[in-house]
């Protein structure tokens, strides 16, 4: 592991720091501009840290060279991000990148140090951005669409399942933008004719308890991805194939680790596309100047050994459209 990865011990200061200037702050902290990289896990986001790396790169900044970049990493505990944020802003780091789940942590700590959003479902509807188009204060990124693909999911869902008549949605009650995606999974659910049963979760332990609750035929599970249930998403797919529960995700990396199937934009572009905002920032833009993007392309993400499992035969009209079938 290097240096660092691990938490750094500073003491506060009696000027706030974000307040020097860069040139001073350089003298006393690093000659190198530094990138403040707020993740998930290690072990599930080693795809999207590749390839946030890998643009960085490619742009000029190699970590240890002509950039530092600070990893940090939630693993599942909302609460370390109030903790990993102050640390940013004691160092202080030139940008902070962050998934929408710990957004509005980190605003809350800075309102001057740009932020990122490595991915965010909604950024608008959460309050994090003032509009797409124009995000004013400190903020901009990628958000992911995922509320708007809602019923699109769903639709997916119910090709694959064909008896299917309820569907249980799975989310942490207490991150915003999951909830919203929540009540929007409810409602395409009726509209579409299907029953919805809303599981809220708010920490690991009460993720066991709410699916062992889901039983009988016809039933599917609709995950809300944040920090908590992405943490636990082994968990998950081993108790919702336990109980044969078919599942669906907007991330393909819930499906890679036993999910059934996903539709939504590809995450590691995402990052991709983050590197070159962290490349622009600090080139001297604004964050307010700099547009949040949206994905233009969406994958269907199909897992035959999960269907296998379930006893679901994947009909012909999604395998012809799947962007990939894991075997």
């Amino acid at each position: 592991m290097r240096r660092r990865e691990f938490i750094t011990l500073v003491g506060g200061a009696a000027i706030s720091p974000v307040a020097w200037p860069r040139a001073i702050r350089a003298q006393q902290t690093s000659k190198l501009p530094r990138v403040g990289f707020l993740g998930a896990s290690p072990v599930t986001w080693k795809e999207n840290l590749a390839a946030f790396e890998d643009r960085l790169r490619a742009l000029g900044w190699n970590d240890g060279r002509t950039v530092d970049l600070e990893l940090r990493w939630a693993e599942g505990h909302s609460e370390r991000y109030s903790e990993i944020a102050a640390e940013f802003v004691r160092q202080p780091v030139d940008v902070i990148v962050t998934p929408g789940s710990a957004a509005a942590v980190v605003k809350q700590a800075t309102s001057t140090i740009p932020i990122v959003l490595s991915s965010a479902s909604d950024p608008v509807a959460s309050g994090l951005v003032a509009s797409l188009a124009r995000p004013g204060g400190n903020v901009t990124g990628l958000s992911l669409q995922a509320n708007e693909l809602v019923g699109k999911r769903i639709q997916f869902l119910h090709q694959m399942v064909a008896d299917l008549r309820r569907i249980a949605i799975l989310g942490n009650a207490g991150y915003p933008a999951a909830a919203l995606e929540m009540e929007r999974a409810e409602k395409a659910a009726r509209t579409l004719g299907f029953e919805p049963i809303r599981l809220e979760v708010r920490n690991p332990q009460d993720i066991a308890p709410a699916i062992a609750g889901i039983n009988g035929s016809g039933v599917a599970l609709y995950g809300c991805i944040d920090a908590l249930v992405n943490s636990n998403q082994v968990k998950i797919n081993q108790q919702a194939l336990s109980a044969r529960l078919p599942t669906m995700y907007n991330e393909k990396e819930f499906v890679v680790t036993g999910g059934l199937i996903s539709y939504g934009a590809n995450i590691p572009a995402l990052f991709g596309r983050a590197a070159e905002m962290v490349d622009k920032i600090l080139k001297g833009a604004k964050p307010a100047d700099i547009p949040v993007e949206q994905p233009t392309k969406f994958e269907l993400i199909i897992n035959l050994k999960t269907a296998k499992a379930l006893g679901l035969t994947v009909p012909d009209s999604l395998v012809a459209i799947a962007d990939e079938l894991i075997e």
